[in-house]
């Protein structure tokens, strides 16, 4: 019993239609009933449930189906001209009437994915200390070293199918926001359920917090987090691996536990690491590739030719460049019956310190050393557009303004259609604009971007930006997963994905 209310196992019960309220036992008061999410439908209980729930009194004796409410609720949130009101007018629906926040966001997905993800949770994560109200989510410090079996046990669902966790060291392309990054789980978990269907009870959001180099925090009397610097090495290991081991033994061989904005070192380590144990996805790097596959699979319509006749070029040899450059090269190599390092060949990065050629193999971290090729040093990115000639330019630096005019045109004088994908988020750190991109390739660019843009009219003509976001991949994948009760994630699946 929890609240009086009896724990139901059905499977999937916020899935169904439901008519009736799904208890099996009489909620002792209807006080306690009200301040609950998970029940609470506020005006839209019926005359016989405010009877058999004692609810007589506790509520105006109006009543109002979902559908009224929803519509009040929408004008509301239209109201808000910042768009971290409505975030904050979202969280608190969710954190009191949670079928009513899924009907909205199900509903209205396209108006409201922009609040509740990117970009309006990156501004959330940046002011999470102050706009802080009720903690959602598991925090794991340091200080719970060594009892983090215990600390999930206190979540009081013990039915978990899905975890998302971040350490909050590289939040969209905002940096390093400690504790406060726990805005991310909880938002990409909202759409598992409203884009997957997942069970709200059946989700985990975690934020592993082991400091924050980030000196405004550390400053800041309403950061959250620990005060220290970050953990590294062998005591950061000693925690995930705690942390990894406990999910495991709590949740079963079947949870789902999804690695959400950590730092490139370590995001490639724990992906390696936990694969061959445990059912890990890491979104940035995997679930970027896939959606960033499927949209190149999607533009050869229109462009014409196989993924292999291609020739990609990425600014960003981070989790997201790496990570899309290995999936685009394993498709065409699937293809082709090509061996991955030739099919690699077609594919050229350039990082900070310009274009990944073969003489600087020696001083690459290991991610980058397969896509060093032969070709002599290049340093900005518009010397490498015009060495190399690209058909497909990707931007994953988490640096706005990079895609420069000189640059598009460089790209739409070597092609008449070039593919210009501008993913980093949130939208102030777009290479580019949808705009620039259509304006400056006189119309021929095909675009599209991580975080939303508006449509575009160039020339009489309106051109609709492509979002390239991983909401279209992990709500989807994550449910396939589940679904089929695989217990370890493959490429395969991820190719199957993005087709």
């Amino acid at each position: 019993m929890m609240n009086g209310v009896e724990k139901t196992n059905g499977e999937d019960l916020a899935t169904e239609e439901q008519l009736i309220t799904p208890w099996t036992v009489s909620v002792a008061s209807g006080y306690t009933l009200l301040r609950d999410p998970r029940h609470n439908k506020g005006l839209a209980f019926t005359e016989n449930e405010r009877d058999a729930h004692y609810l007589r009194g506790l509520l105006p004796p109006s009543l109002m189906t979902q559908e009224l409410q929803e519509k009040k609720l929408m004008h509301n949130l239209r109201q808000y001209e910042v768009p971290l009101q409505r975030y904050m007018a979202m969280m608190d629906l969710q954190e009191r009437n949670e079928r009513l926040f899924y009907k909205l966001l199900i509903d209205n997905v396209e108006e409201l994915l922009p609040v509740v993800y990117t970009p309006t949770v990156g501004e959330a994560c940046q002011k999470y200390g102050s706009i802080f109200r009720r903690p959602q989510g598991l925090y794991i410090s340091l200080k719970e070293k060594g009892k983090i079996l215990e600390v999930l046990k206190n979540w009081p669902e013990s039915n978990i199918q899905v975890i998302v966790v971040t350490d909050g060291e590289r939040i969209l392309g905002l940096g390093d926001l400690g504790c406060q990054g726990m805005g991310i789980p909880v938002g990409k978990l909202s759409l598992y359920t409203a884009l997957g269907g997942l069970r709200p009870s059946a989700c985990l959001p975690v934020t592993i917090d082991v400091g924050t180099n980030n000196e405004k925090l550390l400053n800041d009397e309403f950061y959250i987090g620990l005060r220290q610097r970050r953990a590294t090495g062998q005591e950061y290991a000693e925690l995930l691996e705690e942390f990894m081991t406990a999910v495991k033994k709590n949740y079963g061989e079947k949870v789902l536990v999804q690695f959400e904005d950590f730092a490139n070192h370590n995001a490639f380590e724990l992906l390696e690491k936990y694969s061959p144990t445990h059912l890990v996805f890491n979104d940035d790097i995997q679930g970027t590739a896939s959606v960033v596959l499927a949209g190149l699979l999607a533009a050869l319509k229109l462009v014409g030719g196989a993924l292999a006749d291609h020739r990609f070029l990425f600014l960003g040899a981070g989790e997201a460049g790496t990570g899309i450059a290995e999936l685009i090269a394993l498709e065409i190599s699937k293809q082709t019956k090509a061996p991955l390092e030739e099919t690699r060949k077609k594919i050229w990065l350039v990082d900070s310190k310009g274009l990944i050629v073969s003489s600087r193999r020696e001083s690459l971290q290991h991610f980058k050393k397969p896509w060093a090729h032969d070709h002599e040093p290049v340093k900005g990115l518009l010397d490498a557009v015009k060495a190399i000639k690209p058909t497909v330019l990707i931007g994953s630096s988490g640096v706005g303004k990079t895609f420069t005019k000189e640059v598009v045109e460089a790209m739409a004088s070597i092609n008449e259609k070039p593919l210009i994908l501008a993913l980093s988020n949130p939208t102030s750190q777009s290479e580019c604009t949808a705009e620039e991109a259509y304006t400056w390739s006189k119309g021929r660019a095909i675009f599209a971007s991580g975080s939303p843009f508006d449509p575009v009219e160039y020339n009489r003509q309106v051109f609709v930006p492509g979002q390239a976001n991983n909401a279209y991949i992990f709500p989807g994948f994550g449910l396939g997963l589940i679904m089929s009760g695989a217990i370890r994630v493959h490429d395969d699946m991820l190719l199957a994905a993005c087709k």
